[in-house]
């Protein structure tokens, strides 16, 4: 199972780092909706990560970022989640509170399968609002990622 999950992150980070060239080249078709949503991506990738590891996280769910920053956000977060596939084991609980202060339990297993499906869902808005500001979305679909 790690290894599926270590390709489903190798996955994530590829599909992020095309985003961001897409937001880099093309600054004045980019949507501050779409950077929004981006920074959101990072900004919750990054929070699970710190519940996981259990230490304080660095960013809110909605900080917006620079773009030239989501570059090296994202790098880092994707080498977090492959440091917890590499020392914990997913079938362990974590306990939490989430940003309004509930407390909740989660396997590490679940959790990590949370970035990955929240991430897609995001990008699948992106592509939505590249769309319409004159963008061609990006294929982000898995499938097309493993051919």
């Amino acid at each position: 199972m790690k290894a599926f999950f270590k390709e489903l992150f190798e996955y994530n980070h590829h599909t992020n780092q095309k985003l961001w060239t897409v937001f880099n080249e093309h600054p004045d078709k980019t949507s501050e909706k779409s950077i929004t949503l981006f920074s959101h991506i990072l900004n919750a990738h990054h929070i699970w990560n710190s519940r996981i590891n259990q230490i304080q996280n660095r960013y809110g769910v909605w900080d917006i970022h620079p773009i030239q920053n989501c570059l090296d956000l994202d790098k880092i977060n994707y080498e977090n989640s492959l440091l917890i596939l590499d020392t914990l084991d997913l079938n362990d609980t974590i306990n939490y509170k989430t940003s309004n202060g509930l407390a909740f339990s989660n396997s590490i297993r679940d959790t990590l399968f949370h970035v990955i499906n929240h991430s897609t869902y995001h990008r699948g808005q992106i592509a939505t609002d590249f769309k319409h500001h004159g963008l061609a979305p990006l294929v982000t679909d898995y499938i097309f990622y493993k051919r």
